[in-house]
């Protein structure tokens, strides 16, 4: 079965950063665009940011931009995020999955990875 595996959450202080990382067990989706989504409680899930499948395209939320970068290393099946100046409204769990025509396949959610920005 096609795994998605997020890590890398964790709690920070505001400011602070943190990296996630996707992970795809069987280098399924290599050849997608992958996103970044989140979702806080009480809310629904958005998107954060989106990367093409040669990494050459990348967009991010509003919300986020200039703070978090969206990469991928498909030797490794992987896509992270780097999250930097983290404010207490980035508070969510985070989750990747792969992308088609701008909507994600909500079938390879993974378990999330939570992210607390508090201090």
């Amino acid at each position: 079965q096609v795994q998605l595996v997020e890590s890398g959450g964790g709690l920070v202080q505001p400011g602070g950063s943190l990296r996630l990382s996707c992970t795809d067990s069987r280098g399924t989706f290599s050849l997608y665009t992958m996103g970044w989504f989140r979702q806080a409680p009480g809310k629904e899930r958005e998107s954060v940011a989106t990367i093409s499948w040669a990494g050459r395209s990348t967009d991010y939320a509003d919300s986020v931009k200039g703070r978090f970068t969206i990469s991928r290393d498909n030797a490794k099946n992987t896509v992270y995020l780097q999250m930097n100046s983290l404010k207490p409204d980035d508070t969510a769990v985070y989750y990747c999955a792969p992308m088609v025509a701008g909507k994600p396949l909500s079938a390879y959610w993974g378990q999330g990875t939570q992210v607390t920005v508090s201090s």
